[in-house]
């Protein structure tokens, strides 16, 4: 069934079809509507699940995490400061290996404060252990949400699906909604390998030593530095999880995309822009207009972030001779992190090494015109396209390094 609605709605709709049984919600601009669609389905009885609405979003995540601990299939989701507000408890719910999924409607970060979209927000959380898939439009989100329960709780760590707020979260777009029996099917219901029970009691996540020490069978159990040893192998094995997750709905859905990464005219591409999120879409125009003038432009989006496609990711853009990454997140001090991280994987993994060249834009929600972007791209797009900073800006009111005031 295809409808017209927002992606908050579409991404209500994919928890909805996922059957989570525990919704923690607490309102914070641009996520508000998806909660509160979900409330909707809850009291009218579309949808069997407890909604338990918070004083504040750390209070979310600890809601989130005592009912995945008990066994059953958790949500909610937030934005901006909100997630920040978390933090703690992200890092407990990644650490508990809890299969819990969350939306994060990408909005800009205070001080000072911005109601609009960049990806600070999502981006400052990556090296918490949250697995962080990026949607580009609503298809994606309610699709995203779906395959997001299934891989969670495949290899035991959470899932973020972040899209951008207002962009998509408050934009009215097509997109198809799978049938509840084909999601049945999909995603059948959760199954915890162990679940908290008043029957047998006992005590999860308590003070390790740094060494391991025998538990109350008289095993040697991991220490703090094996078990965070065990979360790096597995958050690796979740890119081969996640291609077996979109497979499996390919073939059950009919549609389906590259889980890592999404490519556009990259085949014979000299030149490739990168980035996450919606902002991809809009570079499509930019490197058609740029074909038309016979340079060889493409886009890549990159749909994994954590754990990040390295190799898969340098394979893409190993035959161009320039990557320009645009991207609406700034690792302070240094560059764009998706920046960062594209270095590191053509650093270790491609062959002819093109140039790296990153541009910030977009931020607190800054208007980003095609014009822009096409000019930007148009200078990058040469032999000497990845000449002098490295890091620039477009739409900066100011020139680069002004004084605040």
């Amino acid at each position: 069934m295809q409808i017209i609605e927002t992606g908050n709605v579409a991404a209500a709709l994919g928890v909805k079809l996922a059957r989570a049984q525990v919704i923690a919600a607490y309102p914070i601009t641009p996520q508000t509507p998806l909660t509160e669609k979900l409330s909707e389905f809850i009291e009218s009885g579309e949808m069997q699940a407890e909604y338990i609405p918070v004083e504040s979003e750390h209070s979310a995540l600890a809601i989130c995490i005592a009912a995945a601990s008990a066994g059953a299939r958790s949500f909610t989701a937030t934005s901006s400061n909100g997630l920040l507000y978390m933090h703690e408890q992200i890092q407990w719910a990644a650490g508990a290996r809890l299969p819990l999924v969350m939306c994060v409607a990408n909005r800009g970060v205070g001080a000072p404060w911005t109601i609009w979209n960049d990806h600070q927000d999502s981006i400052s959380q990556r090296d918490t252990g949250w697995i962080q898939i990026y949607a580009n439009d609503h298809q994606q989100i309610i699709d995203s949400v779906l395959k997001a329960f299934c891989l969670a709780e495949e290899v035991m760590i959470p899932v973020m699906v972040c899209y951008d707020g207002y962009i998509l979260s408050h934009t009215h777009m097509p997109f198809d909604v799978p049938d509840s029996e084909t999601a049945d099917a999909f995603l059948p219901p959760y199954q915890p390998p162990y679940a908290l029970d008043p029957a047998d009691p006992a005590n999860l996540n308590t003070v390790t030593m740094p060494d391991g020490r025998p538990d109350v069978r008289g095993d040697i159990s991991p220490g703090y530095m094996e078990i965070r040893h065990l979360l790096q192998h597995d958050m690796v094995e979740a890119i081969p999880a996640l291609k077996r997750v979109e497979e499996r709905f390919r073939s059950m859905f009919g549609r389906g995309h590259d889980p890592y990464v999404e490519p556009y005219r990259c085949d014979d591409a000299d030149y490739i822009a990168v980035s996450l999120g919606s902002l991809s879409y809009q570079l499509h125009d930019v490197a058609d207009a740029l074909r038309a003038e016979g340079v060889r432009a493409g886009v890549l989006s990159v749909h994994l972030y954590r754990p990040f496609p390295d190799r898969i990711i340098a394979e893409a853009l190993n035959r161009c001779s320039g990557v320009i990454v645009f991207e609406k997140a700034l690792s302070y001090g240094y560059q764009g992190p998706l920046c960062s991280d594209i270095k590191s994987a053509l650093y270790r993994y491609a062959q002819g090494k093109p140039f790296v060249t990153n541009y910030i834009l977009g931020l607190g929600g800054r208007e980003i015109t095609t014009q822009d972007l096409y000019e930007a791209l148009k200078v990058s797009c040469s032999p000497d396209g990845g000449a002098g900073e490295e890091t620039r800006w477009i739409g900066l009111k100011i020139p680069a390094g002004g004084t605040q005031t």
